[in-house]
Order: C-alpha cells, then structure tokens, then sequence
C-alpha cells in the first residue's frame, strides 16, 4: 500500500496512526496538495489528501472513509466496535475532531491571505466552532465511553490528531484549560510509538 499525504495535515496523521497501530507495511509518498505541481489529484480527483494507494486500479480517499476501510479489513486491533450503532457513535466522535481540524485549518489558510484580506468575523466564527466542538470532545473523553477509554478506538485516534494539530498550528493555544480530560488523552496517546513517529515537521 502506498499513503500518499503529508504529516502536516491531521488527517494523513490519522491514517498513519491506524496503519501503524496495526502493522499494516505501507510506503509513505510525501505530497502536498497546496502547490501547482503536485501529484495529488493523480489520485484523489478532489485534491486532497490522504490517498490510499491499494493498487493501481484501487484508491481510496477521504480520511474518514480510509479509517473505515481499514477497519474492515479486520487486522487487529479493531477500532470500531462489530456493534453497527456503537460503530456509528465512535465514528460520530470523529466527525467531531475532524470538524474541529477543518475549522483550524480555515483559520491556518485565512491567516495567510493578506490582512487587508482577511476577516475577523470569520475567524472568530471558526474560533467558536474549535471552542464548540472540543467542549463536546471532552464530555465524551470525560465520560470514557467511546473516547478516553480502556480500548483503543477510532475517536481515540481521530481526537489525539486533532490536538496535535492544534498544537502544531497553535491556533487555540488555551485549548487545554478547563478540559482535563482532554489533557490526560492527550498525554496518553502521545507516548504511542505510532504517534511519536508522526509528528508533523518543524513549519
């Protein structure tokens, strides 16, 4: 198999992670989306990344639908659970940090556009979205149903990228106040080996 992305994007961070976790061999093709050259959409139509090259007539794309392929491909550990709904509820919290990830990433591209260019509502309006969606994420780290668990999960996953993320970019650099429990998933998931092997390089 071959991913196709960066680790500066949380979302081939996250399929990186699932991969790793699972001993899943994979040769990484490190391409980004944002300049005139790339390669990207030789893969992915949409311009985006993460790719997953399974063969040359087989690609999947969209990171969400990635994680899900792998899942089903029954390498352990399993990160969804066999139950269709608790699945959904898993998949639900990814949702939730990917969210989170776009809005950061709307504010990244925005703040590179000339400030005569730049609007604050809308970066506020993104701000309250990360502020929204990560208050949610440590309800449910908080409750340690689905995310911040004994087992391993997708939410699991999905969250601590988000996070890193945020760190990377600081776009929220208070994120962690108030949210303790976010704080502990955090520290626990960033001493996995698949993490510590896909930090994002130095902007």
């Amino acid at each position: 198999m071959k991913l196709i992305g960066n680790y500066t994007s949380p979302y081939v961070r996250k399929i990186s992670v699932i991969m790793l976790e699972k001993g899943i061999t994979f040769e990484f093709i490190n391409e980004s989306p944002w300049h005139d050259e790339s390669q990207v959409p030789q893969y992915n139509p949409l311009g985006k990344v993460p790719a997953l090259v399974v063969k040359p007539d087989e690609v999947w794309y969209d990171s969400a639908l990635i994680a899900d392929y792998l899942d089903q491909l029954e390498i352990a550990p399993a990160l969804l659970p066999s139950d269709r709904l608790a699945s959904l509820k898993v998949r639900q919290i990814e949702v939730l940090a990917d969210g989170v990830c776009d809005a950061a990433l709307v504010i990244v591209r925005h703040q590179m556009l000339p400030p005569e260019q730049q609007s604050e509502s809308e970066l506020l309006r993104q701000r309250n979205k990360i502020q929204r969606g990560l208050d949610a994420l440590e309800k449910h780290a908080a409750q340690r149903e689905w995310l911040n668990g004994e087992s391993l999960t997708l939410a699991d996953i999905a969250t601590a990228c988000t996070i890193g993320y945020l760190n990377f970019r600081r776009v929220v650099p208070n994120w962690c106040v108030a949210r303790p429990s976010l704080v502990k998933l955090a520290e626990k998931m960033f001493q996995r080996e698949s993490f510590a092997r896909t930090v994002p390089p130095s902007a």
